[in-house]
């Protein structure tokens, strides 16, 4: 093992990812690289910073702010920690860091669940099988010497966040809210033993493309219970933000409650969220459907902010938050995402509930209209989501970009 690597601090600022006992030094075996874990301010500084370098050249991923990740790391204000433990990794060759893990154990996930799984995330790491192998063993190990059987990832920091490895739609730059990762990733990732374990859609229509006529039926075949008001639909009150933020989320903790890997919104997160969208979310971004005059179910959709923060490099100071201000202001995007839809429990499986999706899909695409967006993203919908999936297309939406989750046994 080459013994040349750059000196780490050896205590923690308070807020900072610490180094716990739990999160020993892991050498990778012979090879000349050695993996870490993160202490003090430095050591997370270079954590955040990896992919700024790996990634500079590629026009196709969009720089997160920095601020953001480091919030995703801190264990007071990042809600994960209220449920989750986690422990981050370095590796290192020749003094240079070439890759970075996280492993990380969701309670919440295991009380739901109650299946054994630990995840792994936050993965970034030069094209080098061999750094590869020495993050994915790291993050293996702690989670095995932790009781898990299962490693399933990349969750960035849960399924609630950015998950997955894009397989294939390389070509353009994801929407926000979603990952990107070069083609490299999945294939280093097989190499490793890691098998898929489920698949996410993310797909696109241009609104100057988008089939009407499916739409179009279903405003004939309800025209009569809308006339009775029966059913209808409308757009959040910014007077109420918070509230309207909150039904949302219920709406989604209860429709969501039988999906694949779901984990409710807590409070704490909720309140997370309700900042992060406050001053970027148009309120006619959220759509609500009605149901004898109750709030049945939820569309919730967002300006692709990827386009107006591309170029700011994941800095906000000096001068950037000024750029940022006036952009969000003057430059609207011309993309958008619909991020999160939901239909409480007692609508599901009926005609209604695709009438109540419907409803909100036709008001959303008008209001994207109304803001010149030009192209609209839904994403991500599980694979086997067939009538999300169906839905889409019978709009003209096509699958522009595939991420998938993988697993292995421990």
């Amino acid at each position: 093992m080459n013994s040349r690597r750059t000196a780490l601090p050896t205590s923690a600022e308070p807020d900072a990812v610490d180094a716990s006992a739990a999160c020993e030094r892991n050498p990778a075996g012979a090879s000349r690289i050695e993996v870490i874990p993160l202490r003090g301010w430095r050591g997370r500084t270079r954590f955040v910073d990896l992919p700024y370098r790996l990634h500079r050249n590629d026009p196709n991923w969009v720089p997160p702010l920095r601020r953001d990740m480091h919030r995703l790391l801190d264990r007071k204000r990042n809600p994960f920690f209220d449920h989750g433990e986690a422990c981050f990794w370095l590796a290192w060759r020749d003094g240079i860091p070439v890759g970075r893990i996280s492993a990380q154990i969701n309670h919440l996930h295991l009380a739901t669940h109650r299946d054994e799984t630990g995840n792994f995330g936050l993965l970034e790491a030069v094209d080098d099988q061999a750094v590869f192998a020495a993050l994915q063993r790291v993050a293996e190990n702690w989670l095995r010497e932790r009781g898990m059987r299962r490693i399933l990832g990349p969750y960035s920091l849960s399924m609630n966040d950015d998950i997955g490895v894009l397989v294939s739609g390389f070509d353009t730059p994801p929407m926000v809210g979603m990952p990107y990762t070069p083609p490299y990733y999945a294939q280093r990732l097989v190499a490793e033993g890691y098998v898929k374990a489920k698949d996410v859609h993310a797909l696109r229509v241009k609104l100057a493309d988008v089939v009407t006529k499916h739409l179009d039926q279903l405003e004939r075949v309800t025209a009569r219970l809308r006339a009775e008001g029966r059913i209808a639909v409308r757009p959040l009150d910014p007077a109420r933000f918070a509230e309207e933020i909150r039904l949302a989320l219920d709406i989604y903790n209860e429709a969501w409650t039988q999906n694949w890997g779901f984990l409710p919104v807590t409070e704490r997160e909720a309140k997370q969220i309700i900042d992060q969208l406050a001053p970027v979310l148009p309120p006619d971004s959220v759509v609500f459907a009605l149901a004898d005059g109750e709030p049945a179910a939820m569309l919730v959709a967002l300006p692709n902010l990827n386009e107006i923060v591309a170029d700011l490099g994941g800095r906000l100071f000096p001068i950037n938050w000024l750029k940022l201000l006036w952009r969000l202001r003057f430059r609207k995007p011309k993309t958008a995402r619909v991020m999160l839809t939901g239909v409480r429990q007692r609508y599901r499986r009926s005609a209604l509930s695709m009438a109540l999706v419907t409803l909100m899909l036709a008001e959303i695409l008008d209001a994207a209209r109304r803001a010149n967006i030009e192209i609209v993203e839904f994403s991500w919908i599980l694979e086997d989501n067939k009538p999300s999936l169906e839905g889409c297309h019978a709009i003209g939406a096509q699958l522009d970009k595939l991420y998938r989750i993988y697993a292995k046994a421990l």
